[in-house]
C-alpha cells in the first residue's frame, strides 16, 4: 500500500461552514424569482457547484435568463454575510494539529472569498500558500472536473493513490475519484441533508465521517487499507 503523501481538503462545508449560510440565502434569493426549494434541498441540490453553474440550471429549469446581474449581486450579498458569519467547522483546528501529514486546500471558491472566510475563522496560516482555486486554474476548471486535485498532486510531487481528499459534495467527490484519489466524505457541516452519507458513498467516497474529531484516525485506518480501487 503507498504511503499518503498529501492530504486535501475542501473548505466550503469541510474547512468552513458557509455552505449552510450560501444555501440559505441563495435559496431564499432564487424563491424571490420563482425557483423555490428548502435549504435543505437546496444544499442537497447544489452544494459544491460555483455560484454560475448554480445560477446556469436554475435558468435552464426555470426556462427563462435571470435578470441581468442577479448572479453578481448574490454573490456580493453572500461575500458579506460570509465575512460577518461565517465560523470554522468544530474540532478542525484540533484535527490539522494531530495530522502530521503534507496538506492543502483544493476550492471551487474564488480566492478572494477564500482568503475572506480563512482569514475570518483563523485557518489561512494553517495552510498558506497551498490554497488552491479552481477559477485560477487556466483555463478555470471547477469541480466535477479533476484538475484542481491534479494541480495540487502535482505541486507536492504525490500520486493519487498517496492522495487523500476530503469532501462534503457529491461533486467533489466526483473530481477526487477522477482525479484517482483517495475520498474521505463529511457530514458535519450545518448544510448536511437527509441521506448525505448515503449520497456521498454512492458517489465514491470510502468512508464517511460526521465529525472531526473522527479524521486523523480514518486517515491511519486508510494508510493500512488497500481501499475499493
Amino acid at each position: 500500500m503507498p504511503e499518503i503523501k498529501l492530504v486535501i481538503f475542501d473548505c466550503d462545508g469541510v474547512l468552513v461552514d458557509s455552505e449552510f449560510l450560501a444555501a440559505r440565502h441563495e435559496s431564499r434569493r432564487y424563491g424571490e424569482q420563482g425557483f423555490e426549494l428548502s435549504i435543505e434541498e437546496f444544499s442537497g441540490r447544489f452544494a459544491g457547484m460555483t455560484g454560475e453553474l448554480i445560477s446556469r440550471d436554475i435558468e435552464e429549469e426555470l426556462g427563462r435568463k435571470l435578470p441581468q446581474g442577479f448572479y453578481k449581486e448574490i454573490e456580493r450579498e453572500l461575500d458579506v454575510i460570509l465575512q460577518n458569519e461565517v465560523e470554522a467547522i468544530e474540532g478542525i483546528v484540533e484535527a490539522l494539529d494531530r495530522i502530521g501529514l503534507p496538506r492543502c486546500i483544493c476550492s471551487n471558491s474564488g480566492p478572494d472569498r477564500l482568503k475572506l472566510m480563512l482569514k475570518r475563522t483563523g485557518l489561512h496560516d494553517l495552510f498558506r500558500p497551498y490554497i488552491f482555486s479552481a477559477k485560477e486554474l487556466d483555463p478555470p476548471a471547477p469541480k466535477p472536473k479533476p484538475d484542481i486535485f491534479l494541480h495540487a498532486m502535482k505541486e507536492f510531487g504525490a500520486g493519487p493513490r498517496e492522495t487523500i481528499v476530503i469532501e462534503d459534495s457529491v461533486h467533489g467527490i466526483a473530481a477526487a475519484r477522477s482525479a484517482g484519489a483517495r475520498v474521505i466524505g463529511f457530514t458535519g457541516g450545518r448544510h448536511s441533508y437527509p441521506f448525505h452519507a448515503e449520497r456521498l458513498s454512492e458517489a465514491g467516497a470510502e468512508t464517511v465521517i460526521a465529525r472531526h474529531a473522527l479524521l486523523s484516525a480514518t486517515i491511519e485506518a486508510m494508510e493500512v487499507w488497500e481501499g475499493d480501487f
